[in-house]
């Protein structure tokens, strides 16, 4: 059920705590649409804002070693692009396989976010 890495242990950042709760309370509109809509009640169990070493992903499934992340305009900037690909080469070495979605994506095409996602979870089964 797990990419083919094993993932034994994932770095824990305590100092972000705090952030991931009030990132949890403050969800944006994409991420609760996707939150209620798809995740919130899949067969397998999402966690919302998980601290990962020292970043904070929007969703998580542990069972999967899948990380889903949504993305509004602030992720245009060329200085936050390179940002989003350290961070995802980073996840990516503790066997984690990251998707990125736009809000917009979210917002107009729900479903079939919910089917690529359904997709990705297929072939990590």
């Amino acid at each position: 059920m797990k990419n083919n890495k094993t993932i034994k242990y994932l770095p824990y950042n305590l100092a972000l705590k705090e952030r991931a709760r009030d990132l949890r309370k403050n969800m944006t509109l994409a991420e609760k649409k996707l939150w209620k809509d798809f995740l919130k009640n899949h067969k397998y169990k999402f966690t919302r804002q998980k601290p990962i070493n020292n970043y904070i992903v929007d969703f998580y499934c542990s069972g999967l070693g899948l990380v889903i992340e949504v993305d509004g305009t602030t992720h245009l900037d060329k200085k936050d692009i390179l940002y989003d690909k350290k961070r995802t080469a980073d996840l990516a070495k503790y066997g984690l396989k990251i998707l990125r979605f736009w809000n917009n994506d979210i917002l107009n095409g729900a479903y079939a976010v919910g089917e690529i996602i359904d997709k990705e979870i297929k072939k990590l089964e």
